[in-house]
């Protein structure tokens, strides 16, 4: 018994000591914060201009991957935090100290009067505020006016649907229709006009194919009824007027 608990404990250890082992083998990968801080500091260390298959040589040696550096340098070069220039065909990438302080101290001024803005605008907010709460104190007086509008409103509502309803016998909407008809019946007549002398112009030139252009007429609805449309009377306006109900508003 005792031989075995040694070997099931030395089994156990060892099989703890190659989890260890092999958790310890694994590297986590570097942060973008950390890759930008990592190629940063190439430009700061040597202080020098380099091009980017350069820094893709640099890169690994700092621990950022060859598929990387290219996005974290344009990362930097967005922030103003490392400077390009093309020379010739070459682009040249360059970034000192001094650059990136004076960079960090513009952006902390800008967010400081940012700040500052946003304070006042807070500050002139809450003053609106409490002017507009003026006059508006919670009363029984306050209460039966907010009622009392409500009212109104509802009334209001109820007549604008009511008014909706005849709409269709409105005279202006009967004035435009009656204009609108009429644009179309000239249009009509008109285009029964041009068919008329269409007709008269085949019939004078193509005497002998009469039987034809009969059947071609026949056959797209001009047919021996074909003429001009005539309108119904008008109806009077103050038939409309006549059955308008009275609304009391």
């Amino acid at each position: 018994m005792v031989p075995e608990n040694r070997h099931g404990s030395c089994g156990s250890n060892h099989h703890l000591n190659s989890k260890v082992i092999h958790g310890k083998s694994k590297k986590r990968g570097l942060s973008l914060e950390e890759k930008r801080e990592k190629m940063l500091q190439i430009f700061y260390d040597s202080q020098d201009f380099f091009l980017l298959k350069e820094l893709e040589k640099l890169g690994p040696k700092k621990g950022v991957i060859l598929q990387s550096v290219k996005d974290v340098i344009q990362s930097l070069v967005d922030d103003d935090l490392v400077f390009k220039d093309k020379i010739g065909t070459s682009v040249y990438f360059w970034s000192l100290p001094s650059c990136a302080g004076n960079q960090l101290r513009n952006i902390q001024k800008k967010l400081d009067s940012e700040l500052q803005s946003c304070k006042k605008r807070y500050i002139e907010q809450v003053d609106h505020c409490n002017s507009l709460k003026k006059g508006r104190e919670e009363s029984d007086e306050r209460d039966e006016a907010l009622d009392e509008l409500k009212a109104i409103e509802l009334k209001y509502n109820e007549l604008k649907d009511e008014i909706a309803q005849y709409a269709d016998n409105d005279p202006a909407t009967f004035e435009a229709m009656k204009n609108t008809i009429e644009v179309a019946h000239s249009a009509t007549n008109r285009w029964t006009d041009n068919i008329f002398t269409l007709r008269q112009w085949c019939s004078k030139n193509f005497p002998q194919a009469k039987e034809q252009l009969d059947n071609l007429y026949n056959e797209v609805g001009i047919t021996e009824d074909f003429d001009y449309v005539e309108l119904p009377a008008a109806i009077p306006k103050c038939s409309i007027g006549d059955q308008m109900p009275e609304v009391d508003i």
